[in-house]
């Protein structure tokens, strides 16, 4: 099983990356550096959250993990 401080530091790295990809991907349809910049947060702000009981929600999973 993973520590919750574990799923958060994953979770914000990946979150980080997403928020780069998200604001350039705004930016480039949009042409406003605002308004792909609040795409992106508020992109990231939901996705963090989903990932992160996503992520604690497996970690309660059993099926799958090999033990030994």
């Amino acid at each position: 099983m993973e520590t919750r401080l574990r799923s958060i530091v994953k979770a914000v790295i990946w979150n980080l990356i997403g928020l780069s990809v998200m604001a350039v991907v705004g930016l480039v349809v949009t042409g406003s550096l605002a308004a792909g910049g609040v795409m992106a947060v508020v992109n990231t702000a939901i996705g963090f959250a989903t990932y992160l009981v996503y992520e604690r929600i497996w970690a309660r999973i059993r099926w799958g993990r090999c033990h030994g």
